[in-house]
């Protein structure tokens, strides 16, 4: 089993290798928080690259690690290598959303 972490709403989970197709966006930010504005991000964004592929985002840590920072989490070490991004989801029988971080 992949090993996951998680980071408030985001979870991360290690990946074999980026999908085809990615592309790579200008920016490092994993998630933006819908309530306070701020932003689950690679503080070392040098050393990360975070792709938008069909259905998720993919991260590639090409440094030794890097750190992933918010100003209400607290932050957590992420070793090289390839990870799958995404927000954890709320259910309510009426209908699926995102939580609220």
């Amino acid at each position: 089993m992949a090993r996951q972490y998680r980071h408030g709403d985001v979870i991360i989970e290690e990946a074999e290798a980026l999908p085809s197709g990615g592309e790579k966006l200008p920016h490092t930010i994993l998630a933006h928080g819908e309530v306070t504005g701020h932003a689950h991000r690679i503080k070392e964004s040098g050393d990360a690259d975070l792709y938008l592929a069909p259905g998720s985002l993919f991260l590639h840590v090409r440094g030794p690690s890097v750190t992933v920072i918010h100003e209400e989490h607290s932050p957590i070490t992420l070793p090289s290598g390839f990870y799958r991004v995404w927000r954890q989801r709320e259910y309510s029988p009426e209908e699926i959303r995102v939580v609220r971080d």
